[in-house]
């Protein structure tokens, strides 16, 4: 399977905050995130494995009482079911994985 890039059908949960899932399969989800500066994804949590690239921006990370600070390049890797949130501290664009594929994101 292959995706072609479209810059349309984002959902926008939040404020700030849009993605739009790439690709999936039976196992897994690839899901592109735009992120504008001064946007905050609340704390939250899931069952599935989340693991994410940023391409460009700038932002931190909470993962449970730990704080990185994300730079392109940075990648992370956050466990089902373990809370996280982050501040987005530049316009920045992420690639994360759901694994298994969060439904939620697809219907």
């Amino acid at each position: 399977m292959f995706y072609k890039k479209e810059i349309k059908n984002y959902k926008n949960p939040l404020n700030g905050i849009q993605f739009k899932p790439l690709l999936y399969g039976e196992k897994m989800l690839m899901t592109e995130f735009l992120l504008k500066e001064r946007s905050v994804i609340p704390v939250h949590s899931h069952p599935q494995d989340q693991t994410g690239y940023l391409v460009s921006g700038k932002m931190k990370l909470y993962i449970e009482d730990e704080m990185f600070v994300v730079t392109p390049r940075d990648s992370w890797y956050i466990p089902g079911n373990v809370k996280h949130n982050a501040e987005i501290l530049e316009d920045s664009i992420a690639i994360e994985v759901f694994s298994p594929v969060r439904e939620d994101y697809i219907n």
